[in-house]
Order: structure tokens, then sequence, then C-alpha cells
């Protein structure tokens, strides 16, 4: 996630506000390959008692303070509630650990890529895999693919929209030369051209104002919109992107740490058994008031 300051100095949820990436910065050309250990490196066992950790029977993950919903859930990364705690302890158990055998550190979101040794095992705190950060850290694959997200206020006929066709004849606001923009083209193809804005607080205050019927941002964004930026506002749905490389989440690590391959192996059979679907599903799907739009 790229985190303005900005929006960080708005306080509420910014943990989940910062992954409308301009399109110049996200992953295009290198998706979750971008920041993966050396393939070159001496193979090592994953199995447990073989993992290089920071302390010998632990998995020492990281993430802020506060851990904002729906990423975790009451401000408590250890009780496997929230969509990214999920993930940590599903990720855990692949590798053979016990919930009680995962400790938690506490690390700000920049610190977590930043260059330098860390405090952590991994770190899972909505990082967008670029490849800036890929030159001062490693990541795992992507555990989250970023899906755009529809907000319009409550109670308009926007608002009451279930499908993407809905939003066709929609005045849309969207910030220029965001993923946002090309997903509003390539996948809603409204009949009008969107509002588009320099800024993201010139998109949040088109739909204060009522000049638009609805914003397009990432899910992320979306959330943080509907909680803190637009009083009345409603998370319409979210759709994913029709082509290109998607913005993704990737664990953070120590650049050269051995346990990527092993965590990359854990993420691999949590997606193809469906079980990280199911995850996702459950917190960030319509419980968390945000439905797929198709």
């Amino acid at each position: 996630m790229l985190r303005p300051s900005m929006l960080l100095a708005l306080g509420a949820l910014a943990a989940t506000a910062v992954a409308c990436a301009p399109a110049s910065d996200s992953t295009t050309g290198t998706g979750a390959d971008a920041g993966k250990a050396d393939a070159s490196a001496p193979a090592t066992s994953c199995a447990k008692d073989q993992l290089a950790l920071k302390t010998p029977g632990k998995l020492t993950v990281g993430t802020d303070k506060p851990a904002y919903e729906p990423w975790f859930k009451d401000d408590d990364p250890s009780n496997g509630k929230g969509f990214e705690s999920a993930v940590v302890y599903a990720i855990a158990k692949e590798l053979g650990f016990q919930s009680g055998e995962v400790a938690w550190s506490t690390v700000k979101f920049d610190s977590a890529f930043a260059p330098g040794a860390k405090q952590f095992d991994f770190d899972l705190n909505q990082v967008s895999v670029t490849p800036d950060r890929a030159k001062v850290v490693d990541f795992s694959d992507g555990y989250y693919t970023v899906k755009q997200a529809v907000v319009a206020l409550a109670g308009s006929k926007t608002a009451a929209a279930t499908d993407l066709a809905a939003l066709k004849t929609a005045k849309i606001g969207v910030q220029v030369g965001t993923t946002s923009l090309q997903a509003v083209k390539d996948v809603i193809q409204p009949s009008a051209e969107p509002n588009v804005y320099n800024e993201q607080i010139d998109v949040v205050n088109a739909l204060k104002n009522k000049q638009v019927d609805a914003v397009v941002v990432d899910l992320p964004t979306a959330f943080y919109v509907t909680a803190a930026q637009v009083e009345n506002s409603k998370l319409v749905g979210q759709f994913g992107a029709a082509s290109g490389t998607p913005e993704v989440f990737g664990a953070v690590f120590e650049k050269g740490s051995p346990l990527v391959r092993c965590v990359n192996e854990a993420i691999g059979k949590l997606s193809g058994s469906g079980e990280l679907a199911k995850i996702e599903q459950e917190w960030l799907g319509s419980a968390a008031g945000a439905p797929e739009l198709k």
C-alpha cells in the first residue's frame, strides 16, 4: 500500500486508505514476483524445526498499531479475526505452528519495508509490492489482489446498484493516473466520460458536494472513505480489473530471508485449496459491506 501522509494524518482507518497507487507506482510489469528472494539461493528445508526464525520455535509477525478493520478486528492481531490476521494464522498452520506459537510485533508501516535488519520473520500490513520497495526487502507472492470499489451517497439511485450494468449511466468521479481510472474505462465503460480529479481529496469532495453520482477507488481506500471521509456514504460493491498486472499485497521479509520460499509454498497451498479465497470472502466480501459487482 502506498500511504499518503495526508491520509495518515486523518487518523481513523488510515491504515486502509493507501492502496490507491498511481499506475506508474503500481506493480505493472513486475507482479508478485518483484521482491522474491533470489531463486539461485541455496534451498532450505521448510520443516518447522529447520526454519530460520528470529526466535526459535516462534513465528514472529509484524503489523502496525492501531490494527484497523477489516484487516484486523478489535485492534488485536492475535485473535485470528480480520482478513490479515486470519491469513497469518492460516500461513502459520501450513508451516506447522500452533496459534500460541505466533508472536506479534508492533511495526510502523513505513518501517516494515525500510532498509535494514527486521525484528519480525515477516510483516503483513497491506503493503503493496513495488519495484522500489523490492530493492531493500523481499516480498512473498501476493496474498491479496487489490480490487476496485464503488462508493456512493446512501439512499441514492447509484447506491442501490447490484451490478456493473447499473453503473453505466452514472456520473463517476475518479483520480487521474490511477488504476481506478483505468478500471472505470475498461470494466464499467460508462456512457459518459468520468470526472477526473488531480487529488484523491478532490474526488471525495466531488461526492460530498453531489457533483458526481459515485466515485471509484481501490477497496482499502473505499473502506476509509465510508468510515472517515464522507458521512452517509455507502460502499456499493467491488470489482476486479479487466487486464494488466494487478496491484498485490505481499508479506514483507528482511532482504535475503530464506523464509520467503516457505511462506510462498504456504500461500500457494492456501490459494490452491480455496482457503485464501474463503478468508477473503469472509472478511472483505459482503460481510464487510463490499459485495462483488459483475
